[in-house]
Parts: C-alpha cells; sequence; structure tokens
C-alpha cells in the first residue's frame, strides 16, 4: 500500500513585463523600418504564419497585412511550419484556423502548399528549399516567436532564422536540416545556409516576439533580414530570462496535466524537463546524452496525463515521459506524430511510456520506482502543462524549501491525494 504525501498550492512570482498596445507596437516597429522605398504598388508580399501558439499572433498577423496594404503592397498568408499538420496542405490549414488565422479573419488569402523550390547548396552540399509561393513573392514577411528551442542549445535557436530554414523548408526542407544537425551544429547551418535563403529571397523584414511567463507579449521587435544574425541571439537571452521555470531541481516524480504542440514543439518543454541536447556536441556524443537514462533537470520520473485538443493527435514528445494514461494514447493521431517525429529525425519521442487505465495506477508505478522506501517524504511537483507554472501543487516534502525564497508563496493548506471510484486523479484546477 502506497502512503502519499500531502499536498500544498504554491505561487511564484515572475516578471510582468508585457507591450501595453500590442497593435500600436506592431504599426510602430513597421513604421520605424520606413518600408515606402522598398514596396512598389501591387507587390506580392508573403507573411508567414507557423504553429505555434504565440499569444495575439491573429491580431499580429492582421495589423501586418493592415500595414502592408496602406504601404500599396498585396500581402498573402503562407504556411512555414515544416512538416507540422501532417505534411498536408489541408492539415497545415487547420492548424492555422485553430489560432484564427483564416483568409476571413484576416482579410487576405492564404497560400498553402507544400510544394519546395531547390535555390541553391551550402559549401557542404547540403541542399536548400524553401516555400514555392514563397520563392515567386516579391517580398517575404517573417514573424515568429523567439525563445529556446527545446532540443539543441546554440547562439541561436527558435526565431525568424529557423523560421525561414525549417518553416519555408515544408516537410522537405524540415528533413534535410534536421538530419544535417546530427553532423553540424545549428549555429554552422545558419552560416552556410543563411546568406543563400537571403540571396534568393527579398525578406522585407522580421518581426520577433517575445512573451513573458504568464503567456502575454513582453516584446515585439522589428528588424530587417541583415540584422537577424545580430539581433537573434540576444533576444533568445531575453526570451530565457522571462521564461516560467520550475522552482526546484531536485524532483522525484513530476506529474503534468497536459501535453500537446500548442504547448511546445516536443509536447512539453525540455527547457523545463530537461532531455535538451547541447548542439555543440559531436554526434556520437549526442546520442549518447539523448539515450541515457540519467536524471535530467533533476527530475526522476514524469508522468503526462492528456493530450490538448489544439495539439490535433500530434503526441510527438511523448516519449520523454515514463508513464502516461489510457486516455492520451487513444487520443493519438500516429500519422501526424510520426511524420513529425521522423522530419525532426527523432523517433524516440513518439515512444509511447508504460500505459495505465488510470491515474491512480499510474501514480502507483511512479513512487515505487523513485527509489524511496518513505514515500510520504516524496518529493512531487504537479503542473498544468510547461507553460503555465506561476501556480504548481508540491508535496509537503517541499515545505523546508520553501523559506527564504521571496519568489515563492504557499496559497493552501496541505490536501491529501484523492482519486475517485475509477481511479482518477482530480484536475490541476481542484484548488479551483
Amino acid at each position: 500500500m502506497v502512503n502519499y504525501p500531502g499536498l500544498i498550492q504554491i505561487k511564484q512570482k515572475f516578471s510582468s513585463q508585457a507591450v501595453d498596445n500590442v497593435i500600436e507596437k506592431v504599426k510602430s516597429e513597421i513604421a520605424n523600418l520606413k518600408l515606402g522605398k522598398r514596396i512598389k504598388p501591387g507587390d506580392k508580399i508573403a507573411i508567414t504564419a507557423g504553429s505555434r501558439g504565440i499569444s495575439d499572433i491573429d491580431i499580429i498577423i492582421k495589423v501586418v497585412i493592415d500595414e502592408l496594404i496602406k504601404l500599396q503592397g498585396q500581402p498573402f498568408i503562407i504556411p512555414a511550419m515544416g512538416s507540422h499538420g501532417g505534411a498536408t496542405p489541408k492539415g497545415q490549414l487547420n492548424v492555422l484556423a485553430g489560432y484564427g488565422i483564416t483568409e476571413e479573419n484576416m482579410g487576405a488569402p492564404i497560400k498553402a502548399t507544400m510544394e519546395v523550390i531547390k535555390i541553391g547548396e551550402n559549401k557542404d552540399g547540403i541542399p536548400v528549399y524553401v516555400d514555392k509561393n514563397a520563392v515567386t513573392a516579391d517580398h517575404v514577411v517573417v514573424i515568429n516567436r523567439v525563445k529556446p528551442h527545446t532540443r539543441f542549445i546554440g547562439q541561436i535557436e527558435s526565431g525568424l532564422i529557423k523560421m525561414l530554414l525549417v518553416g519555408l523548408g515544408k516537410d522537405v526542407g524540415a528533413k534535410i536540416y534536421h538530419q544535417a544537425i546530427m553532423k553540424y551544429t545549428f549555429d554552422q547551418m545558419i552560416e552556410s545556409v543563411l546568406p543563400i535563403v537571403l540571396s534568393k529571397l527579398s525578406v522585407l523584414f522580421g518581426l520577433a516576439i517575445i512573451e513573458n511567463t504568464y503567456g502575454n507579449v513582453a516584446i515585439i521587435k522589428g528588424m530587417i533580414s541583415e540584422n537577424f544574425i545580430k539581433e537573434e541571439p540576444e533576444l533568445k537571452r531575453e526570451s530565457f530570462k522571462l521564461m516560467a521555470k520550475l522552482p526546484f531541481r531536485n524532483i522525484d516524480l513530476l506529474i503534468i496535466d497536459e501535453m500537446g504542440k500548442d504547448i511546445s514543439g516536443t509536447g512539453m518543454d525540455t527547457n523545463i524537463i530537461g532531455h535538451k541536447v547541447d548542439s555543440t556536441l559531436q554526434t556520437q556524443d549526442m546520442v549518447k546524452t539523448q539515450n541515457s537514462r540519467k536524471v535530467l533537470n533533476g527530475i526522476s520520473r514524469i508522468f503526462v496525463r492528456d493530450l490538448t485538443p489544439k495539439s490535433h493527435g500530434n503526441a510527438c514528445g511523448i516519449g520523454l515521459a515514463d508513464f502516461t494514461t489510457r486516455r492520451l494514447v487513444n487520443k493519438i493521431n500516429f500519422q501526424e506524430t510520426y511524420i513529425n517525429c521522423i522530419a525532426g529525425l527523432r523517433p524516440e519521442g513518439a515512444k509511447i511510456p508504460m500505459t495505465f487505465d488510470c491515474d491512480k495506477d499510474a501514480i502507483n508505478t511512479a513512487i515505487s520506482l523513485c527509489g524511496m522506501d518513505d514515500t510520504e517524504n516524496i518529493k512531487i511537483v504537479w503542473i498544468k502543462n510547461t507553460l503555465e507554472l506561476e501556480k504548481i501543487i508540491v508535496s509537503e516534502a517541499y515545505k523546508g524549501d520553501l523559506k527564504g525564497r521571496d519568489d515563492l508563496e504557499q496559497i493552501s493548506s496541505a490536501k491529501e491525494i484523492v482519486f475517485d471510484s475509477s481511479g482518477k486523479f482530480p484536475l490541476f484546477d481542484m484548488w479551483g
């Protein structure tokens, strides 16, 4: 019989830096770029839209469209999400629609295709492919969130440049770059490939977005393409400072209520849970690191309970967990998940963990495999997902760790772990 620890809810205090008026900020950033002389009346301008759940992304894209129309351009939207959405035009349109990005809402056409054009090769013979509609456009505008990547570490990770290379490379390009990263670092790829892309595409400007820990837009920065490689590293550092993080590094069991592509490219952000590989490592070291079963980020075991509806069945990253539920597995669209994991050269991301019909069996097994005899003192952290970390639930074993922490506040008394008659655990919002 398992002796469960008491649970308390705590609140983390994060920076609340945020843009006061997103619409006016986007207009201001575009105005500062003085694009009037670069846009000719009737120029066709492709605007990228990705698969990530970025705060206010529909509003931001709509403002960009309206401002370009004022400058007599003819903007249209192109999905720039590599292999996401099942690597089909319809699937990618569905992803965008989930974020409110439709032709009706945006007042502009959406041109979705998986067709690409080869625009060159880098010095190592790696071919460079770009979305056909981007190549044939007069200009391209890149819009994306800048943040640490979920897989590799480098000077530049997720942001404008990654969208230009991987996002616009569609399924073909995504596979090529992910294969190349097994041999080269992403920084090396950027150094050799970005000049080719910028020489073939007229990239009008980029709009970089950084979110705060509450999921609100904290920074919006417009820049010309020549400054991408110079400004993105600093923006990535700013993003990391604003990221929500777990308050403790010594965790026996991490319980996550939901994972999904709208939360992270790996379903659960590896910057939070670990499992991230330094891209400066050599290939053999990378493989060893990825396959090792050592404790990562101080977390011994991970139990993930469900898949978000907006993930559309894509459970890429489920392999990062040790335990899961039958209800999550039953929601998996294996075709979409496999396509995404194959494109990312990460088949382990699609591995199904030990699967249980109820939460109680999963938690009992997880606790028994944490290597502790005194289970009442086990250190459990329970979160809704890896994006929402302001309020988290922890076991009473952490009470001593709260002392002297100005960034943490206990906001509830202890409660017992209670399962219903079917062995289901309550949802994270049991405190209301």
